[in-house]
């Protein structure tokens, strides 16, 4: 096994020249909760690792003046929880931030490692997706934004860039009427890998009408799925039976998992519609409030 080498630069810029000058496997290390497994379990054998935390950008979380939010790529799940802003604004977003592992390791969890890791079953990153969260990635060309549901391309690989790196997310202002949720299955309760995510978004007339929506799977496919027919389902509705048994029945229908030792295609699909509907449910009692 080589040598690590070992850098914590205090800038972007600082980070960028270490990455775009590295040869061979270089990895990113924000809260280190997938990074430092796959270190011990000889999964991968990086020459260069590169802590963030650092960086100031990566390291805060800021409402801004018109509601929406700056979120440090490196900032922890645990800190986010203690805020009575977003967990007021997005708690869907926080549920699915705050499953990232146990207590101790939510104290480093963060939303740039959870997503980079491009693991199917990430539980952030449904909620980030359906919020309509993106990514401020910065590299040796400079800074782009791109949509979270860009990122990862498939189990373990992502779109950026040699030299690229997520600095922060930009997540909206909740609009008047919104609400969201994140719920999981998983065979323990706690520290385990979904069998399927689902979150929802969504915003309520006056009425209790759905106006908008947005629904997100995950660990049902080769990386998280956003279901568009599934909020065709609900939209223009008040959720009575018949929306919420096509909106399962789209979620099925997209749903493409695999075989393994958490449950069988079968089940998965089945509890892809199950959680779609209890999570519509919750974010639609959470738009009303």
């Amino acid at each position: 096994m080589q040598s690590v080498q070992f850098e914590a630069p205090g800038t972007v810029d600082e980070a960028v020249a270490l990455l775009a000058g590295a040869t061979g496997d270089t990895r990113i290390l924000a809260g280190g909760t997938d990074l430092l497994v796959q270190l011990r379990a000889h999964m991968i054998n990086p020459g260069l690792i590169i802590d963030i935390k650092k960086i100031d950008e990566t390291r805060s979380l800021t409402k801004n003046a018109d509601g929406s939010y700056t979120i440090g790529a490196a900032y922890a799940g645990a800190e986010a929880t203690e805020r009575d802003d977003i967990t007021k604004d997005w708690p869907g977003v926080v549920e699915g931030w705050d499953l990232i592992g146990s207590t101790q390791i939510q104290g480093r969890a963060s939303l740039g490692g959870n997503l980079c890791n491009a693991s199917p079953a990430a539980d952030s990153v449904p909620a980030m997706i359906v919020a309509g969260m993106t990514a401020n990635i910065a590299g040796p060309k400079g800074r782009r934004t791109i949509p979270v549901q860009d990122v990862p391309v498939s189990p373990g690989k992502t779109s950026l860039g040699k030299g690229e790196f997520i600095v922060s997310f930009n997540l909206p202002g909740r609009p008047k009427g919104g609400g969201d949720a994140y719920l999981r299955l998983i065979p323990r309760t706690e520290m385990d890998i979904a069998v399927v995510g689902c979150g929802v978004a969504l915003v309520l007339d006056d009425s209790g009408t759905v106006t908008s929506a947005k629904v997100s799977l995950g660990a049902v496919s080769a990386k998280v799925l956003v279901v568009d027919a599934a909020a065709k389902a609900i939209i223009g509705t008040k959720l009575d039976d018949d929306a919420l048994a096509k909106l399962d029945a789209a979620c099925q229908a997209a749903a493409k998992p695999i075989n393994d030792k958490r449950g069988t295609i079968e089940y998965r699909t089945k509890i892809a519609g199950v959680l779609a509907r209890r999570a519509v449910k919750i974010a639609a009692e959470r738009a009303g409030s």
